[in-house]
């Protein structure tokens, strides 16, 4: 009940930012995202030891073929206080492929962190990833329906409103202009504290077991986290 409250709050605080930043010019970032430019958004404990950074699209099968082999062994490394993630969204298939899935997907699911839903809606989009070649995200009411899928976020205080008007596609389109000009070679991208694990790390392929690995390398003499996640999930 307190995260739902806490949720619900958020939104309508962003929703009220909204409108003053579109008043000002200014890009708007989604509740309590963090880093350069706001542009990451945090899951996990504050004091995490360290730092998992993934750069993703939602219309990228290679993503959703990470997020299939990896979402476990992250989510269990989050929720013990090794690691915090921070998400950074790519718009890079519509680039390459045309439409405007990836833009959209990166708006709703930034939505969805203002009404503090962003990891299971996160999970739910790459659950339902469309072919490559085909951009069902493109469609608002496609990705309003997706959300259905989460307790309590399609209902949420401003979440349509935030999805439909594109309330964060400036912040998106900042994002994407990041992942272009930061010298990476693709998606996913997935840095452990600031250094490249995927594609590789060093002459070692990533593995579940291997990122497991160099996290409690990383780890080694270092406490857990104990903060109250950032960003938890609700429901």
């Amino acid at each position: 009940m307190l995260a739902a409250a806490a949720g619900i709050g958020a939104l309508v605080n962003n929703m009220r930012a909204d409108k003053a930043a579109s008043a000002a010019g200014a890009v708007l970032a989604p509740s309590g995202a963090q880093g350069e430019d706001q542009l990451a958004i945090p899951v996990g404990a504050a004091d995490a030891p360290s730092t998992l950074t993934v750069w993703e699209d939602f219309r990228c099968p290679s993503c959703r073929m990470f997020e299939s082999e990896y979402r476990k062994t992250i989510h269990e490394l989050e929720r013990a206080g090794a690691v915090r993630v921070e998400y950074h969204l790519a718009t890079i298939i519509d680039g390459n492929m045309g439409g405007s899935g990836s833009r959209h997907a990166a708006n709703a699911a930034a939505c969805a962190q203002d009404a503090g839903r962003f990891l299971p809606y996160h999970d739910v989009l790459y659950d339902n990833q469309p072919k490559e070649t085909e951009d069902p995200f493109a469609d608002d009411s496609h990705l309003l329906a997706l959300a259905g899928k989460v307790e309590g976020l399609e209902s949420s205080p401003g979440f349509k409103q935030c999805v439909r008007g594109g309330a964060h596609n400036d912040w998106v389109a900042k994002s994407a202009e990041k992942f272009r000009t930061g010298g990476f070679s693709g998606t996913p991208t997935i840095l452990l504290n600031g250094e490249s694990v995927l594609p590789q790390k060093g002459s070692e392929n990533i593995s579940p077991a291997n990122l497991k690995k160099w996290v409690t390398q990383a780890n080694k003499g270092k406490k857990l986290g104990t903060a109250p996640p950032e960003n938890p999930p609700v429901g």
